[in-house]
C-alpha cells in the first residue's frame, strides 16, 4: 500500500466539509474522485498535500505515518517531496518561460543544478508535447498548453503520487481533450494519480478505482466497472442519472 488515509475531517467555521473520509492507494492506481459541487472533493485533495490543514485524520505514505492535523514542517516537506499537485487554474509564473516554470521546483525546491534541471524539464515538456514551446511565456500559450506545462512541472519532480484538482474545468471545451490525453498517457505508463474531475468518460475509461463523495462523506467506491454499471447507493444512482442521462441505465429497472 503506497498511501492510506483514515478519518479525515475538516470544517470551515460552522461548515463541516469533510466527515471521516478514508482512502487507500496502491502504486499505479488511478483513483478518480467524483461528486457534486460542494461535496468536499477538492478540500480532501488539498488536505493530502497540506494546502489545507485537516482538523483530524491520519496519513501513511510509503511507510511513514503522520497526523494530518499536527504534522510538523519536516513531515509536511516529506509529503510534498513524494507528491505533486496540478491546479485547476494552472498557477504558472507569468514572468517565467514554460521551461523555467517546470525547472523552478527542481532548482529552488530541491537544490538541483541548472543543467540537470534543464534536461529533466525538457524531457517533461516533451512528454506533454510542448518541447517546442519551452521558451514561451504563459501569455503566449493556450489554456490547454498552460495546463500541460503544469502537468510537466508536476511530473518533473518524479513524485510517487500526482494530485489533479479538476485539471480541465478552467479550459474551453475544445482544449479539454489535449489535457486528458496527456493524463491517459501518464496512467498507461503507470503513474499513480488521484484525480478530482467531472470528466465522466475519463473516469470510466482510465480509473482503476472510483470514489463518489457527497456532503463530505464517501457515499460509494469501487472499480470503474462496478461504479458505472452497478452502483449500490441511491445517492450514486441519482448522480449518474443526472450527469449521464443518455447512457446510465438503472440496473433495478432493466427488463
Amino acid at each position: 500500500m503506497l498511501m492510506q488515509i483514515r478519518g479525515v475531517r475538516k470544517s470551515f467555521q460552522d461548515n463541516t466539509v469533510l466527515r471521516d473520509v478514508n482512502m487507500d492507494l496502491d502504486r499505479g492506481d488511478v483513483v478518480v474522485i467524483l461528486g457534486p459541487s460542494g461535496s468536499g472533493k477538492t478540500t480532501f485533495l488539498r488536505c493530502l498535500n497540506f494546502l489545507e490543514q485537516a482538523d483530524a485524520g491520519s496519513m501513511e505514505l510509503d511507510g511513514v505515518k503522520l497526523d494530518l492535523s499536527k504534522a510538523s514542517s519536516k513531515e509536511i516537506a516529506g509529503v510534498r517531496k513524494k507528491t505533486a499537485f496540478v491546479f485547476q487554474n494552472y498557477n504558472l509564473f507569468a514572468n517565467k518561460t514554460a521551461l523555467e516554470n517546470v525547472t523552478l521546483g527542481l532548482t529552488a525546491g530541491r537544490g538541483m543544478g541548472k543543467d540537470e534541471a534543464r534536461e529533466i524539464g525538457l524531457r517533461a515538456l516533451r512528454k506533454v508535447g510542448l518541447a517546442e514551446r519551452a521558451d514561451y511565456y504563459p501569455a503566449q500559450l493556450s489554456g490547454g498548453q498552460q495546463q500541460r506545462v503544469g502537468i510537466a512541472r508536476a511530473i518533473a519532480v518524479r513524485p510517487d503520487v500526482v494530485l489533479f484538482d479538476e485539471p480541465t474545468s478552467a479550459l474551453d471545451p475544445e482544449l479539454v481533450g489535449e489535457v486528458l490525453q496527456v493524463m491517459r498517457s501518464l496512467a498507461e505508463e503507470g503513474m499513480t494519480m488521484i484525480v478530482v474531475t467531472h470528466e465522466m468518460k475519463f473516469a470510466r475509461d482510465v480509473a482503476s478505482h472510483v470514489i463518489f463523495m457527497a456532503d463530505g462523506v464517501v457515499v460509494e467506491e469501487g472499480t470503474s466497472e462496478e461504479f458505472f454499471t452497478n452502483p449500490q447507493q441511491e445517492r450514486t444512482k441519482k448522480f449518474l442519472k443526472r450527469i449521464l442521462p443518455e447512457t446510465y441505465e438503472d440496473p433495478a429497472v432493466r427488463i
